[in-house]
């Protein structure tokens, strides 16, 4: 009997389940829109906005303690520390005066080859694409300098130590 069982399976196992809705948080961050099935959507909406809410709480913390806690308990979901990082100083700000509802689902056409629900999840307060592609391209060009930099102090270095 699976009474009072509402946790949506997908038709995975535990650790393939964690894995897939992880990783789709992430993108979600990342790109502020995902594509996908609407039962698998309707699973990560839920995650995300946990998420989200949790950032929120720490725009309201003044104790470094608490907002260390709030960091760690959203990296044991999301793995990557640039999105994290996004997540607390981008993407909750956007939110702050919101008490919910940070994401919308459109629904699309069904998928030809097998007939599934299709929809796309997305932050309500999006940036454009646009937008994205500017900050993603200052980012890197933030990285090579940084990383001409320490090449050039590793080269200092081996010159300093002949």
């Amino acid at each position: 009997m699976n009474k009072r069982n509402k946790l949506k399976q997908l038709n995975r196992d535990v650790n393939h389940r964690k894995a897939l809705i992880n990783n789709m948080v992430t993108s979600l961050f990342e790109h502020e829109r995902i594509e996908s099935t609407l039962t698998k959507i309707k699973v990560i909406r839920s995650h995300a906005e946990k998420l989200i809410t949790r950032a929120k709480k720490n725009l309201e913390l003044s104790e470094p303690g608490a907002s260390l806690h709030n960091k760690r308990e959203v990296m044991k979901r999301i793995h990557d520390k640039e999105i994290v990082n996004k997540l607390f100083t981008e993407i909750a700000p956007r939110y702050k005066e919101v008490k919910g509802g940070y994401t919308r689902i459109y629904r699309l056409v069904n998928r030809p080859s097998d007939n599934s629900e299709m929809g796309i999840l997305e932050l309500v307060g999006k940036k454009s694409k646009v937008e994205l592609k500017e900050i993603k391209k200052s980012k890197t060009e933030e990285f090579l300098k940084a990383k001409e930099e320490r090449n050039k102090t590793k080269v200092k270095k081996e010159k300093t130590k002949k």
